[in-house]
C-alpha cells in the first residue's frame, strides 16, 4: 500500500510543534535541558517508528494517518477528539509543575529512573507495533485488511500491550520531566483509559487486562 507522505509530514510537523508548545509554552521558558531531552526522545522514536513502519508495514502506517473513518463507532468518534486533547493538556500540566511552580520537586534519580522507564514504554510500544498489523488509531474491524485476532509476541501474555505501554509511558513521562503530581494524574488516566479500552473491545472477557496480573475487569 502506498503511503501519503505529504500527510505524514504534516502530521509530523504538527505534532512536534503541539509537544515543544505544551513543554515550552507552559514552562514559560525555552531553557529547560530536560524538556528537550524529553522532546528529542519522544520525536525520536516517534520518527523511527514511522521509518520502521514506512518500510516494513505501510498498509498500517497509512491506517494510523486517518483521524476518522466512515466505519468507525460512532460513540469513538465522540471520544476520539477528548483522548486526544487529554494528554497534552496533562503534558502542559506537567511543564507547569515541574517548572514555573515546583509544586512536586523529584530528585535527580527519580528523572533518570524515569528516562529508564520512558524508554522501556517505547520498546514495548515497538513490539506492538511490530505484531498488530491492525493497530488502527480509531475504533473499526478493518476487513479489507483481513482482521483477525493477535495472538502472539506481548498480546501471550498482555491482552492489550500498547496501553501497558502507555502506563510505562505515563509514568516515566513526569518522571523524567520532574512531577511527582504528573505521574499521579497520568496513572488515573490511565484506569480511565483502561475501562474505555474494556468497553471497547468487542471480545472484551473477564480476562482483559493492560498487565499480566492486574486490571482484571
Amino acid at each position: 500500500m502506498r503511503v501519503n507522505t505529504k500527510l505524514l509530514v504534516a502530521q509530523s510537523i504538527g505534532l512536534f510543534l503541539a509537544l515543544a508548545l505544551c513543554l515550552f509554552a507552559a514552562a514559560g521558558t525555552l531553557t529547560w535541558p530536560v524538556g528537550w531531552l524529553y522532546l528529542v526522545l519522544f520525536f525520536g522514536f516517534f520518527l523511527g517508528i514511522n521509518a520502521w513502519l514506512y518500510r516494513h508495514n505501510p498498509g498500517l502506517l497509512q491506517e494510523r494517518l486517518s483521524l476518522s473513518r466512515p466505519d468507525q463507532n460512532g460513540w469513538d468518534k465522540a471520544l476520539f477528539p477528548l483522548l486526544v486533547v487529554l494528554p497534552f493538556a496533562w503534558l502542559g500540566f506537567i511543564s507547569v509543575d515541574a517548572v514555573r511552580f515546583h509544586w512536586s520537586p523529584e530528585p535527580v534519580r527519580l528523572q533518570v529512573a524515569g528516562a529508564l522507564v520512558l524508554l522501556c514504554s517505547f520498546y514495548l510500544f515497538f513490539l506492538t507495533f511490530r505484531e498488530n498489523s491492525y493497530l488502527s488509531t480509531v475504533v473499526r474491524v478493518q476487513a479489507e485488511r483481513g482482521h483477525s485476532e493477535i495472538s502472539t509476541g506481548p498480546y501471550h501474555t498482555v491482552r492489550h500491550p500498547m496501553y501497558a505501554g502507555f502506563l510505562l509511558f505515563m509514568t516515566g513521562t513526569p518522571l523524567l520531566l520532574g512531577s511527582w503530581y504528573g505521574a499521579l494524574l497520568g496513572w488515573l488516566l490511565c484506569w480511565c483509559w483502561r475501562d474505555e479500552q474494556c468497553w471497547r473491545s468487542a471480545h472484551c472477557k473477564p480476562r482483559c487486562r493492560a498487565m499480566p496480573t492486574t486490571w482484571r475487569g
